[in-house]
């Protein structure tokens, strides 16, 4: 599979089959996504993959901003709680910001870092979808995320059990435009 083909057919996946993730098909998934380019290379991503009770809870619990992702997470074998370590993704050595961005940075790596990892998921078979909408706080007291962690998104992964179209792009034109 070349790049521009898991670009362009990778899927947003929202209904699963009940097969389990191996674990080490896991591991090779974030091994490719630590690949992805971060802050000064701070590489502040962090996985942590989440089965069982303990995601039935997270379900039912942590998402009462936006129930059906709750739907979305029971229906998964697995949920990825994608976490970054704070306080470095900005930063100069001396604790000072390099840009007016300040420490906003952290969720341009995780965002790289996450579609890092479901470009690298799908080009194994494995559906993913990034979810934004739920409780942070009820979250990371469940999975017991320590204070120097924080929780900016869920990716609920497994084999599809949907085959959804692309939906229509914007053109290029819309898209790009040149100066001189």
């Amino acid at each position: 599979m070349t790049a521009d083909e898991c670009i362009k057919g990778r899927r947003s996946i929202r209904r699963f089959k009940t097969d389990k993730v191996d674990h080490e098909l896991l591991s090779r998934i974030v091994e490719a996504a630590s690949f992805a380019p971060s802050w000064k290379n701070t590489q502040i991503t962090r996985y942590i993959a989440i089965e069982g009770d303990l995601k039935e809870k997270i379900a039912k619990e942590g998402t009462t901003p936006y129930p059906p992702n709750g739907n979305i997470i029971s229906g998964a074998p697995a949920l990825i709680a994608v976490t970054v370590i704070k306080n470095r993704c900005g930063y100069e050595r001396d604790g000072s910001f390099t840009t007016s961005r300040k420490d906003t940075w952290q969720m341009y790596d995780a965002g790289v870092a996450s579609q890092t990892f479901c470009l690298s998921a799908y080009e194994h078979g494995i559906g993913s979808v990034i979810l934004g909408i739920f409780d942070r706080d009820k979250i990371e007291e469940l999975i017991g995320l320590s204070d120097d962690r924080e929780l900016v998104a869920l990716i609920p992964i497994g084999y599809p059990d949907e085959a959804p179209t692309a939906p229509k792009r914007k053109t290029v034109d819309e898209l790009l435009s040149f100066m001189s």
